[in-house]
């Protein structure tokens, strides 16, 4: 059986390390998983290709939003968020799935985040902001706040919160309203929130908590203000292995090797 990883760009996925680290742990010898460079146009001529003998498909960048319309079925969740990180090729039909919120749950839960929380500002509007909110939903978050670059934009964040049921608050990305959240969560990639760095750094600006969804690389700058501010930190790897397993989980039927899929890629980081 195959699958792969699809995003633009998507060289430097650690997709295929877990997910080829999974099947060999489970024995599947005869399942292949690589990393596949498509955008949104060409995403329908690949989802054509896919015959039975594909199991599913992982989604990234920017994938996860424009796939929704090419599904046959949606789990409630990813119709929530809107947003599908997880394609299964199964009876005939393509069903979209989203792991990245109980990843991310996942990934809070382990390094002993837990409900309730009392603020929480998410940095970014895009479908992993999305995804953020249903996992602060599911964290009990008091007030939500998102810092995105221009609030007249931020129609999708918006729709998924009035699905999920969660007030969210928006603010400027270059002036957020939070001065010390429980947790602060960034969802943009690496060196985009450098000046949340400079903010923590200067003392006007330090959650408790933050996530920040970077794995590579790692550590990014706000990371290392964190931890020198003495904020609890969790970075993206726990959450990528957290939504991986759940996806080796949907296309196989089996349960995820977490532990196998962990050692595997933190040895491809170079610990």
């Amino acid at each position: 059986m195959k699958a792969a990883v699809l995003g633009s760009p998507i060289a430097h996925s650690l997709s295929p390390v877990l997910h080829r680290a999974a099947y060999q742990a489970l024995g599947l010898t005869d399942w292949s998983y690589r990393a596949i460079e498509c955008d949104e146009a060409r995403l329908p001529a690949l989802l054509d290709g896919c015959g039975p003998d594909w199991a599913g498909l992982s989604l990234t960048m920017p994938l996860k939003r424009a796939v929704l319309p090419m599904l046959d079925r949606t789990d409630p969740l990813a119709h929530e968020v809107g947003a599908a990180n997880t394609v299964v090729f199964a009876a005939g039909e393509r069903r979209g799935h989203n792991t990245d919120v109980p990843g991310m749950v996942a990934a809070l839960t382990e390094a002993g985040i837990a409900a309730p929380l009392a603020t929480v500002l998410i940095v970014g509007g895009g479908a992993t902001a999305c995804s953020a909110l249903a996992a602060v939903q599911g964290l009990e978050a008091a007030k939500v706040t998102a810092a995105v670059r221009d609030p007249a934009r931020a129609t999708d964040l918006l729709a998924a919160a009035r699905r999920l049921g969660v007030e969210v608050t928006l603010t400027r990305f270059d002036q957020p309203a939070v001065a010390a959240p429980d947790l602060l969560i960034s969802t943009v990639p690496a060196g985009a929130a450098d000046i949340y760095a400079e903010r923590l750094s200067g003392g006007d600006l330090v959650p408790s908590h933050l996530l920040d969804v970077v794995y590579h690389p790692w550590p990014t700058a706000l990371a290392t203000a964190a931890g020198r501010a003495g904020v609890t930190v969790v970075g993206g790897f726990p959450m990528l292995l957290h939504q991986a397993a759940g996806q080796v989980a949907l296309m196989t039927g089996k349960q995820a090797p977490v532990e196998a899929m962990r050692a595997a890629g933190l040895a491809a980081l170079g610990g």
